[in-house]
């Protein structure tokens, strides 16, 4: 989500500044421009020549150098969001007192643009009321700050001071500062993972689905601006950005009745789901003990959600599902498309190598209520969720 977005990256005198390393690594690999602009005092802590090789820019350090100077009021314009990481105790005393004694300072009073602060000290000094004071002003004046973490401090100690890490702050500029608005106050729902269909206190009747295609798609459409929930049955994935919403559930009567309550108020819902179809008709309140003559389970349908929501379906809202086949792929899809009154089927074969349950790529065809199709070859689950949302985007004209 960073590609194109140009990050001014200030580094003060801090021992976390080695982090400053990784995270201008991390920030180029998310193709952001970036340009690094330091304290004198950092290049005890960091080289120069390690960042500007990283970035591709010249690092700056003093306003001016031979028969040139840096021009700080340029940069400060030039940049999409300033981030200073880390931020150490004295620059912080500065920045919040408005002093302007090195390059770094000088940009910052001239940004015209966002400036996020990440800071980083040992425990103490974090507590000290003066920080506190100091981080106080700067919130004030409209910077944002990334919260310090917990772990062990340059002194010795355990506890809170430590710069955020390379991975968190360079989620948070995405979450915060590069998500696109196309989406923007819609909300969207989706569902992902298996059920999970109890038929004693232990056992359970469910499917191999790993859940990672319906997170791939809530985190496609939220970095298109939406707000986004997603109802998930029992799965190993967790959700990359903060402002997504998760409801936990196990079984198919929970996901139902969560996707009913949630209906109404969305714009887009896709039922990325594999909803067990069938459940046990009783469950025994105690374990089920083991037999020389085996088991029978007697099993009962499971509600419809797709059904459900298609049926409840009002004008404006896009409507999409998933089909899972292995034989009359198509016209099952077709089908169900349909009967369920969908706006979309997206169809999985398992004939289909190296997509489908558990893995990390996918191959699908779509299907669209108005007889168009797209077929996605294989990719990464990420790449088709970006395509299947871009189809979307294309259909509902958002």
């Amino acid at each position: 989500m960073l590609k194109g977005k140009k990050i001014l990256l200030g580094i003060t005198a801090s021992i976390a500044a080695y982090k400053s390393i990784f995270l201008a690594r991390l920030l180029v690999k998310e193709s952001a421009e970036v340009k690094v602009v330091m304290t004198p005092a950092a290049k005890d802590f960091v080289s120069p020549l390690i960042l500007s090789t990283l970035t591709h820019n010249k690092v700056l350090i003093e306003i001016a150098q031979d028969d040139s100077w840096s021009n700080h009021v340029m940069l400060g314009r030039w940049a999409d969001v300033m981030l200073i990481a880390p931020l150490s105790c004295n620059t912080l005393a500065k920045m919040a007192h408005g002093q302007c004694d090195n390059l770094l300072l000088a940009v910052y009073l001239s940004a015209t643009c966002p400036v996020v602060i990440a800071p980083a000290m040992d425990e103490d000094m974090w507590h000290h009321l003066s920080t506190k004071k100091n981080i106080a002003t700067l919130q004030e004046f409209g910077n944002v700050v990334i919260d310090v973490g917990t772990g062990e401090l340059a002194s010795g100690l355990y506890g809170e001071g430590r710069m955020a890490e390379p991975e968190d702050i360079a989620l948070f500029l995405a979450e915060n500062f590069s998500r696109e608005d196309v989406l923007k106050n819609k909300k969207a729902l989706v569902t992902a993972g298996p059920t999970y269909e109890p038929f004693d206190p232990v056992r359970f009747v469910g499917n191999h689905s790993s859940g990672k295609m319906g997170f791939a798609l809530a985190e496609a459409l939220y970095e298109k601006g939406a707000d986004v929930t997603i109802v998930t049955g029992p799965v190993h994935q967790t959700k990359k950005y903060k402002g997504i919403q998760v409801i936990n559930v196990n079984t198919a009567d929970e996901m139902y009745n969560a996707c009913l309550q949630l209906h109404d108020e969305m714009n887009i819902e896709i039922m990325a789901a594999a909803v067990a179809d069938y459940k046990p008709a009783t469950i025994a309140p105690e374990k089920i003990k083991k037999n020389k003559t085996g088991l029978s389970l007697e099993l009962t349908k499971t509600k419809d959600i797709l059904a459900m929501l298609g049926a409840e379906k009002r004008p404006g809202q896009f409507l999409a599902g998933f089909a899972l086949e292995t034989n009359n792929e198509k016209a099952n899809a077709l089908e169900k498309l349909k009967n369920k009154n969908a706006d979309m089927i997206i169809l999985n074969s398992l004939k289909d190598d190296n997509a489908g349950f558990g893995y990390d790529t996918n191959k699908v065809s779509v299907f669209f209520a108005d007889s168009t199709s797209v077929e996605l070859d294989l990719a990464l689950k990420k790449e088709i969720a970006n395509k299947i949302v871009e189809l979307i985007i294309q259909k509902t004209h958002a």
